[in-house]
Order: structure tokens, then C-alpha cells, then sequence
């Protein structure tokens, strides 16, 4: 396998600022999400098998799709705000398409982020104790 290269790297912030202002609470709730579970996880396997905690992964995994929904609202938004800037009648393709780009990759963003929390979450969440 190869190593992740600069370029990859590049083209991975690229598409994070594309996506605009709404990918940041989606990373930072991700971040949170991770960084709970592997402790739920380092909890487990010590034998300590609380349920504390997991209610706040449950909540960021329903919220991240809902932010990705947001994200597609105001790149729609901008869309428009393109399309009706041009007052002369000459639209700008690559303004309109702009918003289209956010819309798209802030769902995309939410939904897979949702998913990488949501199935290691099922395994802790069916071997907590109550």
C-alpha cells in the first residue's frame, strides 16, 4: 500500500474548504465521536462496561447527517446568490457550480462521518451494562 503523499493530502483540504463553514463542527464532532469511543473501547477492555458516555456518540451520529443536510441548504443558497448576482443576464457557471460543490460535499461529509461512528458504537452500545 502507499504512503499518503503530500498531493493526496492537498486534494483531502481542498475538498474540506470547498465544503465550507459547516465541514468544521462536522470534523469537530467527528473528532469528539472518535476520541469517546476509543475510550469507551479502552473502558471495555479493562471490564468496565458503562453505558456512560455512549449517549453523546448516539446524539453526534443523528447530528452529523443534519449538518450535512445544513451544509446542502446554504451551498444551494450560495447557488442562487450566484444566479442572481448577474444582473446583466451573464451568469457565472463556475459561481453557480461553487454552491453545488458545497451542497454536495457537506452531505457526503455528514453521512460518512455518521457512519464510521455509528458501527463501532452498535458493538459498544450492545455490550454496555446497564
Amino acid at each position: 500500500m502507499a504512503a499518503f503523499n503530500v498531493y493526496e493530502m492537498k486534494k483531502l483540504i481542498d475538498i474540506f474548504i470547498a465544503g465550507g463553514p459547516v465541514m468544521w463542527p462536522i470534523l469537530a464532532l467527528s473528532v469528539a465521536g472518535l476520541a469517546i469511543l476509543a475510550w469507551k473501547a479502552l473502558e471495555f477492555r479493562a471490564g468496565r462496561k458503562s453505558p456512560r458516555g455512549l449517549v453523546i456518540v448516539s446524539t453526534i451520529i443523528t447530528a452529523e447527517p443534519m449538518l450535512g443536510i445544513l451544509g446542502t441548504v446554504t451551498g444551494i443558497m450560495q447557488t442562487f446568490r450566484a444566479l442572481n448576482s448577474a444582473g446583466d443576464g451573464a451568469v457565472n457557471p463556475l459561481a453557480a457550480t461553487a454552491g453545488i460543490g458545497e451542497a454536495l460535499i457537506t452531505t457526503a461529509a455528514g453521512l460518512i462521518a455518521s457512519l464510521i461512528l455509528l458501527f463501532p458504537y452498535n458493538i459498544l452500545d450492545s455490550e454496555a451494562e446497564d
